[in-house]
């Protein structure tokens, strides 16, 4: 298949495809008699693979880590799993800082009662140092 199939396919622009080439993620493409790269199912898989990582905020080292241990069936687990365990982690301080983030701002707006922004306490407030 063509690049932009296999763009269509996986919902990845060319560009990120050629890139993802470029950086060894994928493999080479063929080249049809015309020049043009001919991806294979093994591509799209492998595409698929990487975008689903991604979507999983998983970072382009740890896309490279997985799809290295992915080329191993006999091996054990827990590598991958340890992967995985390290994101939720990320994933759960992320949640965190953003819960943290959604109480504040509710509180901002809520200490708020002002018709002027001469009298805006978020105004006020914004312009303070943070505290530590």
């Amino acid at each position: 298949m063509r690049i932009g199939e296999l763009a269509r396919a996986t919902g990845t622009k060319a560009e990120t495809i050629r890139y993802y080439e470029r950086e060894g993620i994928l493999p080479a493409a063929d080249r049809t008699d015309s020049n043009y790269r001919d991806y294979s199912t093994e591509h799209l898989q492998m595409l698929t693979f990487v975008r689903r990582a991604r979507g999983l905020g998983f970072n382009m080292a740890q896309v490279r880590e997985l799809l290295a241990l992915s080329d191993h069936d006999e091996k054990p687990c827990q590598d991958v799993d340890q992967l995985v365990r390290q994101q939720l982690g990320d994933v759960e301080r992320r949640i965190a800082d953003l819960v943290s983030l959604r109480e504040e701002l509710n509180q901002m707006l809520h200490s708020c009662d002002a018709d002027k922004i001469g009298e805006c306490r978020i105004v006020e407030s914004m312009a303070r140092p943070i505290a530590r």
